[in-house]
């Protein structure tokens, strides 16, 4: 997968760079099997108050339906398309087992069309391949990690994101996290071999502020162009900033922790993640 730039021919075409789409090998007609229609909020909750500003708007999506928990185990299936998937910035991957069920999965990086899968205790540790972390040799990369046996894929999921099995100590792994923490899990969760496709999702650039409306995005302006009534940071006379940084909320930022310094999950916490 590359990145294409464009002869500025328009003023949102001088800084634009998209992937190639190189990779995708189906014609946008996805599995009709396995698309859900989608709802669209416009940032409003069910009393109709808008609680996330800035979202309304963008293309028309319907939802795929994809396979996170990799639950046919066993059973050898097939790639049929690598495909874009408007809801998600990885690519997603058709395959068909050999019962003849269809399902999507994240794609890996390197998977190929024609290409054979597995799930469970006798899978090998090959790209796409889903194997219990009590199973994967130590240092492999990994994404789509569950964090508790059987609730599915939470964990490096995103284009390029990727974990790395560090060790094993009775019954817990160690991972590597994309974030830089290292974290205990269960090493009866499942995991997929390889890293999350599409790495260079984080390179592009949109060009033009009409192609963020494309993808259900409001202008959005700063804290410090408002006025005190609307931000903590606004007001002031002409181009003063006021304050130190914080959300709307008055919660501070750079820096300043969020977590519940109690949550339960903490134990299983080795090293935080870098600042």
């Amino acid at each position: 997968m590359a990145l294409k730039k464009f002869r500025p021919l328009t003023p949102g075409q001088r800084f634009k760079i998209v992937s190639d789409n190189a990779d995708i090998t189906s014609d946008n007609n996805p599995e009709k099997s396995l698309l859900r229609p989608q709802k669209r909020s416009g940032g409003r909750n069910d009393t109709g108050k808008m609680t996330m500003r800035y979202i309304g708007g963008g293309h028309k999506k319907r939802y795929r339906v994809i396979d996170f928990k990799r639950d046919k185990q066993g059973i050898p299936a097939v790639v049929k398309t690598i495909e874009y998937d408007p809801n998600r910035s990885a690519r997603i991957a058709l395959v068909v087992y050999a019962d003849g069920e269809k399902r999507y999965i994240v794609a890996p990086t390197g998977l190929k069309v024609g290409q054979k899968i597995m799930s469970g205790t006798t899978a090998t540790p090959e790209i796409g391949n889903a194997m219990f972390l009590s199973d994967i040799p130590l240092g492999t990369v990994i994404h789509n990690i569950e964090l508790r046996p059987g609730q599915g894929g939470a964990l490096a999921r995103s284009a390029g994101s990727y974990a790395q099995l560090s060790a094993r100590e009775g019954k817990f792994a160690v991972i590597k996290m994309p974030s830089g923490e290292t974290r205990m899990i269960l090493v009866t969760c499942l995991a997929t071999i390889g890293a999350a496709s599409n790495a260079d999702h984080n390179l592009e650039k949109h060009g033009k502020a009409g192609r963020k409306r494309w993808l259900g995005r409001r202008p959005r302006n700063r804290g410090v162009s408002m006025n005190p009534v609307d931000h903590p940071m606004g007001g002031g006379e002409g181009k003063a900033s006021g304050g130190h940084p914080r959300s709307r909320k008055g919660i501070p930022a750079k820096g300043y922790k969020t977590r519940y310094p109690k949550k339960a999950s903490n134990k299983y916490i080795i090293e935080r993640r870098k600042k």
